[in-house]
């Protein structure tokens, strides 16, 4: 069992930092030969803390434990919320004042309730998945056309994602810490899948329980990390903004691939509780950062509120077990 939990460290060591790579040199890349530093800001860099979810979920629906992929995805949606913009607040308060944030945070409760009724009938299919899908491509063309017409070009979020663009990184070298991200990403996910199989046999815990909480806990290391140094150097909107963006490609682009791989039923904790607690954690976030009382800022008091939250969530969780 020691065993099986050292892999599962050096797992997750192995997903971020390949994660990190591969969203480095695919961004580099992608200035190289010509693409819009906007468009590999909102997309590329955006959706480069979703990676290890992604190589999770795919493992998970390819060994058959499309439970534990879904979990990881609604597990880390609680995450973010709960534990990483709790733990960010208390670090520092956050204001939100970007435009792109404020349109942005209501989507994510709404596509929220989407999932809740997908999940309803305790079954997720193909055609759900593809559903998903086809809403995640629509929404990243919505979100880069509005962007480009927008006449305010100095979005906070949108500033700080162009920021995190490499330059100046050769061809050569982008490819090479490219191919280094494509190799080690599904290496180390299916380690580390293999370990937190072993150990949830071990425990006697469900394939759903150990995706919505080691899992989704170490897949969101990247959410912390990024937010906590966001506003560390006061860039309080990409911090928010790393969470948002994530929780929308959580759902739209890493939840549809655990349908369209591996269809199956799924465990009614899903609809009936999980789901339920990332909505009601959205419902707090929007309520927060979209103060009625004007102020648009989410305080330490509030950051304490929503850990202590992600820790009686995950206290019930496992008293559920045996």
């Amino acid at each position: 069992m020691v065993t099986s939990f050292v892999i599962l460290i050096l797992g997750f060591i192995a997903l971020v930092w390949s994660a990190d790579r591969f969203v480095y040199g695919a961004a580099a890349l992608a200035k190289n030969v010509g693409v819009s530093t906007l468009i590999i800001g909102l997309t590329v860099v955006a959706m480069g803390s979703s990676a290890p979810e992604m190589m999770v979920s795919v493992s998970a629906a390819l060994a058959n434990k499309t439970d534990t992929a879904v979990g990881n995805v609604i597990g880390s949606n609680i995450t973010n919320i709960l534990l990483v913009l709790g733990v960010t607040a208390l670090f520092r308060p956050l204001n939100v004042s970007s435009s792109t944030l404020k349109r942005e945070i209501p989507l994510v409760l709404i596509i929220s309730f989407v999932t809740w009724y997908i999940f309803s009938d305790n079954y997720f299919s193909l055609t759900e998945g593809i559903a998903l899908l086809i809403g995640f491509v629509v929404f990243i063309s919505g979100l880069i056309i509005v962007s480009l017409r927008s006449k305010n070009k100095n979005d906070p979020l949108v500033v700080e994602a162009c920021d995190d663009v490499p330059n100046n990184v050769s061809t050569k070298k982008a490819l090479f810490w490219l191919v280094i991200g494509i190799v080690l990403l599904p290496v180390s996910s299916y380690f580390l899948i293999g370990s937190a199989v072993d150990i949830a046999k071990y425990f006697g815990l469900s394939d759903l329980v150990i995706g919505l909480t080691i899992i989704a806990i170490g897949t969101s290391l990247p959410e912390l990390a990024a937010s906590i140094a966001g506003v560390l150097k006061n860039e309080d909107d990409l911090a928010l903004g790393n969470i948002i963006g994530s929780n929308i490609f959580n759902i739209l682009a890493v939840l549809p691939l655990a349908g369209i791989i591996n269809p199956s039923m799924i465990d009614p904790s899903v609809a009936s509780r999980d789901i339920l607690i990332m909505i009601g954690a959205t419902i707090a976030l929007i309520v927060m950062s979209l103060n009625f009382r004007g102020s648009q800022r989410i305080n330490r008091v509030e950051g304490g509120l929503l850990l202590v939250a992600f820790l009686s969530y995950q206290g019930y969780i496992f008293s559920q077990v045996g």
